[in-house]
């Protein structure tokens, strides 16, 4: 697709809701060879920052099939993925000027797993002056019944919220952040290569994959606003988008997105390095 045709659209969208949804960025070709590349990964045992322990015999879907991060480091497909000119043509558009990228993940999220609970991605990141941006790519097709992204449109305009306790039960991690009670989250269904890019402070999450025989792998990519001069620990060292490093500060607070962890209630993800208290919504 030509993302100059269609610049301001995206950046109205984006500015208005806090995030713009890219039909087609990438191919349907392209999304399932790197789908494929992740399940042979993924089939060779642990990598470094999974979320959880890859223990093929486990219950809990997610610790057949737990989360991988940071695969740039080691993975030249993430990598090149991660720097793809689509991306930072998309992005510059969105803010104005190329970003850093500081992360990948992918997220497996087989039939039964549970989703993530609402959260702002800032939040972790801690990326000053300005936000972060994520680049969130369905790798198959993506809907209600396997767990699809949801977002609240305009709440990107918040500050970064108080956490509170989350439903375990239904979420991986467990904290979310509280909902004024006139607003909702809106599903995003997308199918294979499109791509959502959303700001930092957007309240978004997933709920659980109630489907017997799907998956719902999606790749994202962390980046941070072109003029910001730190971020936490955990996402050193930023790239700018020609693969190159870039030294910046480090951000007090923050870190991944959890450690997994057992508790009586069964495996849950707690937050490490995090800050549980900032502004509340007004």
């Amino acid at each position: 697709m030509s993302v100059s045709s269609n610049t301001l659209t995206l950046r109205d969208e984006f500015e208005q809701t806090g995030y713009t949804l890219v039909r087609g960025l990438f191919s349907v070709a392209e999304a399932e060879r790197l789908r494929d590349h992740y399940m042979e990964v993924r089939r060779h045992g642990p990598r470094s920052h999974d979320f959880a322990g890859h223990t093929s015999t486990e219950r809990d879907p997610l610790k057949r099939y737990p989360r991988m991060a940071q695969m740039h480091r080691w993975d030249e497909a993430s990598l090149q993925w991660m720097i793809d000119p689509r991306i930072d043509e998309v992005i510059t558009a969105l803010v104005g000027r190329s970003p850093y990228a500081v992360q990948t993940m992918v997220y497996f999220k087989p039939a039964g797993s549970r989703g993530q609970a609402l959260h702002q991605d800032n939040f972790y990141l801690k990326a000053d002056p300005g936000t972060c941006i994520a680049a969130w790519m369905a790798l198959d097709h993506v809907d209600v019944a396997n767990g699809c992204l949801e977002v609240v449109p305009g709440s990107h305009r918040w500050p970064i919220l108080c956490t509170e306790k989350a439903d375990t039960t239904v979420s991986f991690t467990d904290v979310t952040v509280p909902l004024p009670p006139a607003e909702a989250a809106v599903p995003i269904e997308m199918e294979p290569g499109d791509v959502l890019f959303f700001h930092g402070a957007l309240v978004h999450g997933s709920n659980p994959n109630v489907t017997t025989d799907r998956f719902r792998r999606a790749l994202i990519g962390h980046y941070i606003q072109g003029e910001a001069e730190r971020v936490a620990q955990y996402y050193h060292p930023a790239l700018r988008m020609d693969g190159t490093e870039l030294a910046l500060e480090v951000a007090e607070g923050g870190g991944a997105c959890g450690e997994w962890t057992d508790t009586p209630d069964g495996p849950v993800a707690l937050l490490t390095g995090t800050e549980r208290t900032t502004r509340k919504h007004e």
